[in-house]
């Protein structure tokens, strides 16, 4: 095992399935909040990190948002993605922390690619414009990483790429949503207003790959338990993608909403495709367990016993 275990983004989706499934399998993990840790404050970082001493750090605070939210936000995206990143990763190697998990995202790839997108694709094309800060800055961590162990091959510091994730302790609220618990938040109120029509963005053909949040945390503890043999650049993903048509359709049927689907072409989309390629993963022993039906499933049951959709419905 890994010894003592910090992560940091604890009160974020990712950091909240991931503290769920340790304390499943009697995995202690220490998850300051932000008031215990401020990451944007590097003498904190550096002193909290040098006090703690954490054998292994689990890298998974963010500024996350969908594509509006990256739009209308691209400083905030950029800057506080950098400059959490780095001060967490520089405090680590400053108090000669020797494993980190880093948690980067498939908006590290170039935009235009239509196959699936392989771990040494980063930084081989333009990057997609609608989230370009965002992934400027998980780039620049994951490299800065990557330049640590080269440095310093004692420290080891690896970065895993998920594709998009959803789950329980997602973001529904529109302006600030990924896809997946916008639809559903979209097509619930729909539902329960009778509306006969709902609007999807673009043409509905850009496909997306979306994975539980209850898997990418099954592969952190994997991450953890194996760090050894886990490789320094890991994409973790569904290997499969749905159309945007697809998405809708299947949470309308979670979400029992019956009505029809126009689109509104003016609207952007953002990348065509954006599929990661899990060959490595595999290889290395892991899968995604959660099929999209199911995790739909979990997604909604939480969204309503979570007080989200009451608290939403009337804001």
């Amino acid at each position: 095992m890994a010894g003592k275990i910090m992560l940091s983004g604890g009160s974020g989706m990712v950091g909240r399935n991931l503290l769920d499934a340790a304390v499943n399998r009697n995995v202690e993990i220490i998850a300051p909040s932000s008031r215990e840790l401020n990451l944007f404050d590097a003498k904190a970082v550096f002193s909290y990190i040098r006090r703690l001493q954490p054998d292994l750090i689990v890298h998974a605070a963010g500024r996350v948002g969908g594509i509006q939210a990256n739009i209308r936000n691209p400083v905030d995206f950029l800057i506080q993605n950098w400059d959490m990143g780095r001060n967490l990763v520089l405090a680590a190697q400053e108090a000669g922390v020797r494993r980190l998990i880093n948690l980067g995202s498939s908006c590290m790839y170039p935009r235009d690619s239509l196959r699936a997108l392989k771990e040494e694709d980063i930084l081989t094309g333009p990057l997609e414009s609608t989230n370009e800060g965002y992934a400027l800055a998980k780039i620049s961590v994951a490299r800065l990483c990557e330049y640590v162990s080269r440095e310093t091959p004692e420290l080891q510091y690896k970065t895993l790429i998920p594709c998009n994730i959803y789950g329980p302790h997602d973001k529904f609220e529109p302006t600030r949503s990924h896809l997946i618990p916008a639809v559903i938040h979209k097509l619930h109120l729909a539902r329960i207003r009778n509306e006969e029509v709902s609007t999807i963005w673009g043409d509905g053909t850009a496909r997306r790959e979306f994975m539980y949040a209850g898997d990418l945390a099954d592969a952190i503890l994997k991450a953890v338990e194996h760090f050894d043999s886990l490789p320094m650049v890991m994409n973790v993903g569904m290997g499969l993608d749905f159309s945007v048509n697809e998405y809708y359709e299947s949470i309308a049927e979670i979400v029992g909403y019956k009505g029809i689907f126009v689109h509104d072409l003016t609207k952007p989309v953002g990348m065509a495709r954006k599929l990661t390629d899990v060959r490595l993963a595999l290889s290395w022993g892991w899968h995604a367990k959660t099929s999209l039906h199911d995790g739909l499933q979990l997604t909604y049951s939480f969204y309503l016993n979570s007080g989200e959709a009451d608290a939403l419905s009337v804001s």
